[in-house]
């Protein structure tokens, strides 16, 4: 039976096999790490489950010191609620991480996509659906372009990213004549925030349907091992026969498609669009990409890690501000917490250098 399957099996899942194996075995010569192919000893589970226990802690910490007001089913829900557009985006920033690129304007195009949304919707009377589908559109458009300008031009992706960033920030504040514009249709915001399943807005349910897709395709499908393997190893990736630059240029668009969803969820939450308040997103978002990679399959960037790193970040900070700390705590939270969670990941990656199951 054994061998039948083998005479069955995909000739593409074979190839990515040995892309696999020569990639463990680059790694290791280049760490010095002899590769181990599976680990399940304690300390490894440990490490998978560390940002888990971490998030207990927290959990329990403060609410030992706030009972009634942290341990409320409000607070959570509330923390549930209102980080589920982070989640987004930092599902949408993972595509081109996992690839092996940067995309600094994911944030931009979260706040275009909301702009955009919001002056076709409330200002020229567009209906929501087609509103939508613009706001959608604009983050297509602005992945094509990255990714064309990446791989056309042979720079670097923080470079092109950063300046495509800022470019956007320019035509959101042209087009907003830098005002908060409000009037959003309520069919978007009564499917975004005000109906609730067990005191939890369908924000957070989208989010957590997305990070299923994500984590899917990351694992069974051939798509997802392209990707991986491509932010492994380009030059091997490209010998084995791997499109590498259109499974880049890929990663730039559904990685600001997704950027762009979250701007149609953040404008159904807020109700309106504001031409600079998206743009906050952007570090809490690498943040928790980066601690995420830490955890659950650590060395790798993963939508599982990424949604504990968002809700572990966010935690702490709620419970902090209900001690009556300082507001710049976040911003003490958040940057401290990227410079940590890229220091952790680096670690556990030269560590894990086999990582690919």
């Amino acid at each position: 039976m054994n061998q039948i399957e083998e005479k069955t099996a995909d000739p593409f899942e074979a190839r990515l096999s040995a892309i696999e194996r020569r990639l463990i075995a680059i790694e290791a010569e280049r760490t010095g790490v002899r590769p181990v192919r599976s680990q399940r000893s304690t300390s490894a589970q440990i490490e998978r489950f560390g940002l888990v226990g971490a998030w207990i802690v927290v959990v329990i910490i403060f609410g030992a010191v706030v009972p009634e007001s942290f341990l409320s089913w409000l607070n959570f829900s509330t923390i549930f609620s209102s980080q589920a557009v982070l989640v987004v985006l930092t599902l949408g920033l993972l595509i081109p991480l996992t690839a092996g690129d940067f995309d600094l304007s994911v944030a931009s195009t979260l706040t275009l996509s909301s702009m955009s949304l919001t002056v076709l919707n409330a200002q020229h009377g567009w209906g929501i659906i087609p509103s939508v589908a613009v706001a959608l559109g604009c983050g297509v458009l602005i992945g094509f372009i990255n990714g064309a300008i990446v791989l056309y031009f042979r720079i670097h992706s923080l470079i092109v990213t950063l300046g495509v960033g800022t470019f956007i920030n320019g035509i959101i504040l042209w087009i907003s004549d830098s005002q908060t514009i409000a009037g959003v249709s309520f069919d978007l915001v009564n499917w975004v925030i005000v109906t609730r399943l067990f005191g939890i807005s369908l924000t957070f349910y989208y989010a957590l349907f997305l990070c299923l897709v994500i984590w899917y395709c990351f694992e069974y499908t051939t798509i997802g091992r392209r990707l991986l393997f491509v932010g492994r190893g380009r030059e091997v990736a490209r010998l084995s026969g791997i499109r590498v630059d259109r499974v880049r240029l890929g990663s730039f668009v559904v990685g600001s498609t997704i950027a762009a969803g979250a701007g149609v969820l953040y404008a159904g939450m807020t109700g309106s669009a504001d031409p600079t308040s998206g743009l906050s997103l952007l570090l809490p978002a690498f943040a928790a990409a980066f601690l995420g990679a830490t955890s659950i399959v650590p060395g790798r960037f993963n939508p599982w890690g990424s949604f504990l790193g968002v809700y572990f970040l966010v935690t702490g900070i709620t419970g902090l501000t209900m001690l009556g700390v300082d507001t710049l705590v976040q911003n003490l939270f958040y940057g401290g917490g990227l410079v940590i969670a890229v220091a952790l990941s680096q670690l556990v990656r030269r560590r894990q250098p086999q990582n690919f199951s």
